[in-house]
């Protein structure tokens, strides 16, 4: 790493170019974007103190959650104390002087591939899967054949000097990744200051209205639940783990009467942030 102090650092996975590099220059244009092998990387750094920040995806409009990431956050050490909504805008990225006629194959990963299957479709193309959208950028600069093509942002054809070929290839405008910002330190708001997100996660058993019953304080107390994700945490399938979303602050009455109740009928209840909600979803009503 640079000499630059970790409390200008921000952490995200994949490599230079990748959506995660994109959104932390987005949001934090001053601080230094460091690139990871793996979410978990990216959270480590963050708890060990060579970051101040980690920029991490959690889901998809198109491609649902992320993978891996809900197993992390509850023993990653660290709180969310923000979100960011990404528009994903691919491009068709090619080595200097590559012309679309040129292209025989493209590579991306493969929600990218899925993503921009009108595109495929039309050239006529190979879709070959890549771990990553920049990594396959980053790729195909190396590669230097005009018959290779990757999707994947403009910042990584920027960073690999690669043409782009067309604008916008997604099949559907509108593909944006919601991420969290992990801090070190917990944040919260105020909730006099402007609406606000708590998120945490909770076990309930694995028996009949359980879940009905743990959730039924959110509806009495007018509390919206905004994304609800469950998981198995162990290989004997008794308990199910929930990660949650909702929009308010524990402080406010009816949220904390919700999560009251909540913890009557459920175990092990963490917060993992309670931080402001992001204007998109007053723009798109989310």
């Amino acid at each position: 790493m640079s000499e630059i102090e970790p409390d200008n650092r921000i952490t995200f996975q994949g490599v230079p170019g990748a959506y995660g590099h994109l959104s932390c220059s987005t949001v934090f244009p001053d601080m230094e974007a460091i690139a990871c092998d793996t979410f978990a990387d990216a959270l480590t750094v963050v708890r060990e103190g060579e970051a101040l920040l980690a920029m991490i995806p959690i889901e998809n409009s198109l491609g649902g959650r992320v993978a891996d990431i809900h197993h992390l956050l509850p023993d990653s050490g660290l709180y969310i104390i923000g979100e960011h909504f990404q528009p994903v805008m691919h491009q068709l990225l090619g080595v200097p002087g590559a012309t679309l006629s040129d292209v025989k194959a493209v590579h991306s990963h493969e929600q990218a591939l899925s993503q921009c299957r009108g595109l495929i479709r039309d050239l006529g193309i190979e879709p070959i899967i890549h771990a990553d959208t920049a990594g396959s950028a980053k790729m195909i600069a190396e590669l230097g054949d005009k018959s290779q093509a990757s999707i994947a942002s403009s910042l990584a054809g920027e960073i690999y000097g690669l043409d782009v070929l067309r604008d916008r290839v997604e099949d559907r405008i509108g593909n944006t990744t919601r991420f969290i910002i992990m801090s070190r330190q917990r944040q919260d708001p105020d909730p006099k200051e402007g609406s606000c997100m708590t998120s945490f996660v909770f076990q309930v058993r694995s028996q009949p209205a359980a879940l009905y019953k743990a959730l039924g304080g959110f509806a009495t107390n007018g509390v919206n639940v905004t994304k609800l994700e469950s998981y198995i945490t162990d290989a004997s399938f008794e308990a199910a783990q929930f990660y949650i979303d909702i929009e308010g602050h524990p402080e406010e009455a009816r949220v904390a009467r919700a999560i009251e109740e909540l913890q009557f009928f459920s175990a092990k209840l963490k917060i993992l942030g309670v931080y402001p909600a992001n204007p998109y979803r007053r723009q798109y009503g989310s």
